[in-house]
């Protein structure tokens, strides 16, 4: 895989892919080429057939203290169209994120401030540590948190969203599990061995199956049934039963046997 500067693209034998957000002398804070790298990365993760799901984490004590200072300073002499191209690159990143094909897991120590609470929201799946702290700081230095916006809305709801983008409150990794940001928290020494649950939970599922369920669920959105939803459905099951996942593994489960995407592991 290709050699990075801020962040760190590992792949293991299983087809487990860890991104890592590699800048922890400056608390993983995002910049222009950071951006672009995470871009690269994702789009090298979205060709790889051969990974089942991806792991986003920070090396060092923080996951993310969100915007890097330096940047942030370019970024104040830029004009608006210069501006608007790296509102562009940051709003890329989120949606390759959100939209990537294989199911994603954010694993959350330390701070996560402005922009990496985006990262987390695009994730399907996040957990955390207890003592993590968690903020919308942009209304702090006079921004707002835009780009970020619609994923942390659809991640905890409207009205915390307003809440936490106005007040620019910090909160822990308990508080943003009963926001549903997180889907569990532990004590930070035993994150790790949270990870490695989680990573062999899901390594227990069909590739596939995920990712039909993944594009399944992006199409049920809301949940409102219309007869175009009905349809899709109807039709979502039928391709999966007659593929050769879904053959394979109703045939295992009828012959008690693990499936042959157990069997790798």
């Amino acid at each position: 895989m290709t050699d990075f500067s801020t962040i760190q693209l590992d792949k293991d034998p299983r087809g487990v892919a860890t991104l890592w957000l590699n800048r922890p002398d400056k608390n993983n804070a995002f910049n222009a080429e950071m951006i672009r790298e995470l871009i690269l990365a994702l789009d090298q993760v979205q060709a790889d057939k051969d990974l089942r799901f991806l792991i986003l984490r920070g090396r060092g004590k923080h996951f993310s203290a969100g915007a890097d200072l330096a940047w942030m300073q370019q970024s104040a002499a830029l004009d608006y169209n210069a501006n608007l191209a790296d509102s562009r690159e940051l709003a890329e990143l989120m949606h390759n994120l959100y939209q990537l094909k294989i199911p994603t897991l954010a694993v959350v120590q330390g701070a996560a401030f402005g922009g990496a609470l985006g990262l987390i929201a695009c994730c399907d799946m996040a957990i955390g540590a207890m003592d993590a702290q968690l903020c919308l700081s942009e209304v702090r230095i006079g921004l707002a948190p835009a780009v970020i916006s619609p994923f942390v809305v659809q991640a905890i709801g409207e009205r915390a969203a307003r809440c936490y983008a106005l007040t620019a409150e910090r909160f822990s990794g308990e508080r943003a599990q009963q926001l549903g940001l997180l889907a569990e928290c532990y004590p930070a020494e035993e994150l790790d061995q949270a990870t490695a649950a989680w990573t062999a939970n899901l390594l227990l599922n069909s590739p596939q199956a995920m990712q039909a369920s993944k594009n399944l669920l992006r199409e049920v959105g809301s949940g409102v049934l219309t007869p175009a939803l009905r349809r899709y459905t109807e039709n979502a099951i039928a391709r999966i039963r007659v593929s050769p996942e879904g053959q394979e593994g109703l045939r295992a489960f009828l012959d008690k046997r693990k499936p042959s995407w157990q069997e790798q592991q």
